[in-house]
């Protein structure tokens, strides 16, 4: 395969897969940052989803749920991109449990201070769904 060929093929997958967790989400990112990082959007679509997320081997939603956690451990400077998280993780079938489970877990590692952050930021995302669903 060319690298052309994979490139449309990562591409492929990651607008999928992209569409299926977050939709209208390389579009928000073109209107946003295109103008200043030309092509940021199409990159993330290709190499964060395209390439990592659809690789195989390890299921959409474990993928996610170790995204949630390295975003809890990280602290509250990822907010925005954990509340991304959460929500792609619930589209893939991740429990609220399950979210919450894995968030706790990270006190051991970003300590209670991010842990906290992260649960009200999942709390964030479960108050928008239930909002949602009426």
């Amino acid at each position: 395969m060319t690298a052309d060929a994979l490139h449309t093929d990562t591409y492929a997958r990651g607008k999928a897969l992209s569409e299926q967790v977050n939709p209208g989400m390389e579009e928000a990112l073109q209107a946003r940052y295109d103008a200043l990082v030309p092509g940021l959007s199409r990159t993330i679509v290709d190499v964060a989803y395209g390439q990592f997320y659809t690789r195989g081997t390890v299921d959409e939603k474990t993928r996610l749920l170790a995204t949630v956690a390295a975003l809890a451990a990280l602290g509250g400077q990822t907010r925005p991109q954990l509340k991304v998280n959460v929500a792609s993780a619930r589209a893939v079938g991740a429990t609220r449990e399950e979210i919450s489970e894995i968030i706790f877990q990270m006190a051991l590692y970003g300590g209670l201070p991010s842990m906290i952050n992260a649960l009200n930021a999942a709390i964030e995302v479960f108050e928008a769904e239930e909002a949602a669903d009426g």
